[in-house]
């Protein structure tokens, strides 16, 4: 059964890069459809109730790297976003007396840090300042598409540019930006500071989504990605969404529903349809077939040209890359429904304090970080995880009821496949308790708090998400799948390897996280091949 008409463009996928790109396909007058899976739009970015009374946001978790033009543009405002601050940074609880607070004001944070090393409260606003240069640099490269490998003028120009913006950061910045690229985040921030639990703290950012060693070379590249957004206007800041990360994309959808896109939600795709050789349209596993004069994946690569696409109509070398991207963040990701705030030893009270409304870490040294990795690839999962606890509630109260409290917990390290062949689904349970237990010793009313989990392993995101591998970024940001090589050098921007076929997912550049830049980026791309005819525009 076909649609009676046929669209500029369907996207398959129904995520948040897939709704930002559709709205901006839509903007510029084309007609668009979303086909997503579930019965819900939103992906990885969505709120669910886990516990009766108790919602919370499912996979991600916090908000800064969501880019302000595509707010703007989106009027994601008007449609019902409102972000709140972190009411602090990060509190990092060590011991029964020791805490390690980082706080937006850098007052505060040197007062914190000069309790454990007045070298590091010294050097502190100094790396911070060599750190924005490179994160200015990496900002200004967002918006754009890589430069492809084999591309024409305009590619060249794109890799002059680049070149231009490489020579105004000076020998200095040039020098950090190599090592930064060449180097672990543990050499480096080894080199600055000495304090273990500010090292423990930083380092945390270099191994989110990254299965590795904070001592894996690459991993101070993961370190910028995590800190080139903002919220709020305020550069580096992380907040939370009212409603939880599913607020992004519900508004993300009324957006495009104003726009004229036409979403379909338990539209599951089976295969892309091929006419000679160009990609024209997607067939439905119930047999519908939407046509399209473009089609758009926002799903992960290997999902899309290892399920939906068969390898003879790809070229050889092309299906072995993909088949080699590499998928897996060694992330274990749990929401706790609490009867009360968590009471930590180190600094007591019930609060709500300050403290509960941060980034609560359990990360207190980098070699903590390199034995939880050790341990997962040996043993499966870390018997000492690394956590970063939310209490969603103490900012946000419409996500439980009055006296209760929802709080996420992203864990690293575990497996994505575990090395003694065994189902995750034999094993969620013991983790999800040590997880527990973990919290338990620094705040000892937790476990006894917990009124209801939601536990979700890397085979449980894989399932209900559709993560390859439990990969949160849809490929992991190793610098082999970077920029104008993600996912592949030669399909860097955003076109893939049949006419009409094009990639707007976190797959391609700039990479994971609820940014909405890469589905910016390929409405961009796609606009421009109608524009010159490469895609035929429907009547």
């Amino acid at each position: 059964m076909a649609s009676r008409s046929v669209y500029d463009a369907v996207l398959i996928g129904g995520g948040h890069n897939g709704l930002t790109c559709a709205f901006y396909l839509a903007r510029a007058g084309y007609k668009v459809c979303v086909l997503e899976r579930r019965g819900i739009v939103g992906g990885a970015a969505i709120t669910e109730e886990f516990h009766p009374g108790f919602r919370n946001s499912v996979a991600s978790y916090s908000v800064s790297l969501l880019n302000p033009k595509i707010i703007r543009e989106m009027e994601l405002a008007r449609h019902g976003l409102k972000v709140v601050l972190r009411h602090i940074s990060y509190f990092a609880p060590l011991d029964d007396l020791r805490y390690l607070i980082l706080d937006r004001d850098p007052g505060r944070t040197v007062r914190e840090l000069s309790k454990f090393s007045a070298r590091d409260a010294a050097k502190f606003a100094a790396y911070h300042e060599r750190l924005d240069a490179m994160v200015d640099l990496l900002r200004s490269v967002l918006l754009q598409t890589p430069p492809n490998a084999g591309g024409g003028l305009r590619d060249l120009l794109g890799a002059l540019s680049l070149g231009n913006k490489l020579r105004r950061l000076g020998m200095e910045g040039q020098r950090d930006l190599v090592d930064f690229f060449a180097k672990s985040a543990g050499d480096i921030l080894d080199s600055w500071f000495e304090t273990d639990a500010l090292k423990g703290i930083l380092g945390f950012d270099a191994v989110t989504g990254a299965y590795a060693s904070p001592y894996a070379p690459g991993t101070a590249y993961v370190l910028l990605h995590h800190v080139f957004g903002e919220a709020n206007g305020i550069k580096g800041a992380w907040g939370h969404p009212i409603g939880g990360m599913g607020a992004i994309t519900q508004a993300m959808a009324k957006a495009c529903g104003e726009a004229g896109v036409d979403i379909r939600v338990d539209s599951a795709v089976r295969e892309v349809v091929l006419e000679k050789g160009r990609a024209a349209g997607a067939a439905l596993q119930d047999g519908t077939i939407v046509r399209g004069r473009a089609v758009v994946s926002n799903i992960n690569p290997k999902l899309l040209y290892g399920g939906l696409i068969p390898d003879a109509a790809l070229p050889e070398d092309f299906v072995e890359r993909i088949r080699n991207f590499k998928c897996g963040s060694g992330t274990f990701r749990m929401n706790v429904a609490l009867s009360e705030l968590p009471d930590f030893t180190c600094r007591p009270g019930a609060g709500p304090m300050d403290h509960h409304g941060g980034s609560i870490m359990i990360a207190p040294s980098l070699a903590y970080l390199d034995e939880a990795y050790g341990d997962a690839r040996r043993l499966g999962w870390a018997r000492r995880p690394v956590i970063e606890m939310h209490i969603q509630s103490v900012l946000d109260d419409s996500l439980a009821p009055r006296g209760g409290h929802v709080a996420s917990l992203f864990c690293q390290h575990v497996a994505p496949v575990l090395p003694d062949g065994s189902s995750w689904d034999d094993h969620r349970e013991e983790v999800a308790d040590l997880v527990i237990d973990t919290m338990t010793r620094h705040a000892p009313n937790f476990r006894a708090a917990v009124v209801g989990r939601m536990i979700l392993s890397p085979l449980d995101m894989e399932r209900k998400l559709a993560l390859t591998g439990g990969d949160i970024f849809h490929g992991q940001l190793s610098l082999d799948q970077l920029y104008s090589a993600r996912p592949v050098l030669g399909h860097g921007d955003y076109r893939g390897p049949l006419k009409g076929l094009y990639m707007c997912g976190s797959s391609t550049h700039p990479g994971g996280g609820v940014t909405g830049i890469p589905g910016h980026n390929a409405a961009r791309e796609i606009i421009r091949d109608f524009r010159q005819g490469r895609v035929r525009k429907a009547a």
